[in-house]
């Protein structure tokens, strides 16, 4: 008899006590604080990691593989590679309640390539001759000369959408058409997303997101392990993910980045402007050396600026392989024996612990260095905007970014017709056969000229709690895209 009033009481109380929710908020952590929240008017890749595919969509948009997909473009056409017709979608609205449609379309296109556009990739845009409405939803983009990558261009995160009525405040209270809307921004310790009940498309699970800002490694690791934060898709501790890796409370995501790290040279400096000096300094590196030392064993070598898991690319590191006896020959012959040059620092782990690597590796083999740790604000205003440096290492998160070497005016300052001519030939050209032939000699002047020490292409090392699903595993794009992460149920 007492079993059965246990059973019936337990039953009761089964029925009066509701299902658990379904967990519905993530907080992620990041290692850098964007410096704005507007993708189209600023380099850092931060901004991106927060807002794209979330906040801001394009009119083409990629995929966790690294396809062009659709975006609020459902599709497009091109006869000939120089016209193109992109076709919107319906029922499309921004965060604010307005509409978008092909004067959206108009409006940011025309903004991004404006003489006075502060857009950090406004090369994307320079093919561009018109952009016209041919009806609300149909947007015709007619380029100078025809350009096969043109959509993947749109794909960009400087390339998104954006709402005329809101641009004045963009920067700090973004307004997009993505399935999250802004939500807060406190300055040093969070943003945080909130689903967008309007949105066009799929729904995510997600109903807010906060993006936590950790960019000391020891903080990383105590935040993940004391269960403050659920997920940190680009961890910056590498050296404790065996520890992690046991855990089963964690799992570990290791992919590929579209991150070519390097020891970028200003090609300003008299010396630097030698290629024999730059040889010098490529041949005195040892990459392995700084993979093993800065990444703990993460990272692939590599010896021009691409990206090792392209099907076009390259392995050129025989070129500048670790030769220090033949640096101190090119400094002599260069009559650069006593030089000393200046090395900026970023604030993210790689670059402080790789730095520490490649100053002394320069040391021994006559080039003296003076370190200078920076805030992110600090790099992108001194080295990334007013080129005031000599060296610095970072790494380019960009997708398919070989083009920056042909920019004028770009913080490299480096210049070379022969690469400026195949990069022309490149945009002009849609046949895949030669569009791949082309890049590959890019790649062989890169590494020849010694345009930059190339060091390692950066590998997505991601922790997450082991209930979370959906994140990015590679990084093709700078992005924490929040459509499809979900918790177990």
């Amino acid at each position: 008899m007492f079993a059965k009033l246990m059973q019936a009481a337990a039953a009761a109380v089964m029925l009066a006590t509701p299902a658990l929710a379904a967990q519905d908020s993530i907080t992620l952590a990041m290692v850098l604080e964007p410096p704005n929240l507007d993708p189209t008017g600023g380099a850092a890749a931060a901004i991106d990691e927060v807002v794209y595919a979330n906040v801001f969509e394009g009119l083409t948009r990629v995929a966790p593989d690294g396809s062009v997909q659709p975006g609020l473009a459902e599709s497009w056409d091109s006869a000939d590679g120089q016209a193109y017709t992109f076709h919107l979608r319906p029922n499309v609205t921004f965060h604010d309640g307005s509409a978008f449609d092909a004067q959206d379309v108009i409006f940011s296109l025309d903004r991004a390539r404006a003489p006075d556009s502060t857009n950090a990739q406004k090369a994307l845009f320079e093919g561009i001759e018109t952009v016209e409405a041919l009806d609300p939803l149909t947007v015709r983009v007619t380029l100078k000369a025809p350009d096969g990558g043109f959509p993947f261009k749109m794909a960009w995160g400087d390339a998104v959408m954006v709402d005329e009525a809101s641009i004045a405040e963009i920067a700090t209270k973004p307004v997009g058409t993505g399935p999250f809307r802004f939500g807060e921004w406190r300055q040093g310790d969070h943003i945080r997303l909130d689903t967008f009940e309007g949105y066009w498309g799929e729904k995510p699970t997600l109903k807010t997101a906060t993006f936590r800002f950790i960019g000391d490694p020891s903080a990383a690791f105590a935040a993940l392990m004391a269960g403050d934060i659920d997920a940190f898709p680009i961890y910056p501790a590498p050296e404790t993910l065996p520890q992690l890796q046991a855990d089963p409370r964690f799992k570990v995501l290791v992919g590929t980045t579209e991150g070519e790290t390097i020891l970028a040279m200003n090609h300003k400096h008299p010396a630097l402007a030698e290629v024999k000096v730059r040889a010098a300094i490529a041949h005195a590196i040892d990459r392995r050396e700084i993979i093993d030392g800065a990444m703990f064993g993460h990272g692939t070598p590599i010896g021009t600026h691409f990206a090792p898991h392209h099907p076009d690319y390259v392995d050129l590191t025989a070129k500048s392989q670790y030769d220090p006896e033949l640096s101190k020959k090119l400094l002599a012959e260069a009559g650069a024996e006593n030089l000393t040059l200046r090395l900026a620092l970023p604030p993210t782990p790689y670059a402080r612990r790789g730095g520490e690597i490649v100053a002394a590796k320069l040391r021994a083999v006559g080039i003296q260095t003076q370190i200078t740790n920076m805030e992110w604000a600090q790099w992108l205003e001194q080295v990334f905007k007013n080129a005031d440096y000599d060296l610095t290492i970072i790494s380019h998160v960009e997708p398919m970014d070989i083009g920056i070497y042909g920019r004028e005016n770009y913080y490299f300052n480096y210049r070379n017709p022969a690469f400026n001519e195949v990069m022309a030939k490149l945009d002009a050209t849609t046949e895949p056969a030669e569009r791949s032939a082309l890049l590959k000699q890019a790649q062989e002047i890169l590494a020849d000229d010694y345009a930059n020490a190339f060091l390692f292409q950066m590998a997505k090392t991601g922790v997450a709690k082991a209930e979370i699903e959906g994140l990015w595993e590679n990084a093709p794009m700078p992005a924490n895209d929040l459509t499809q992460v979900r918790w177990k149920e």
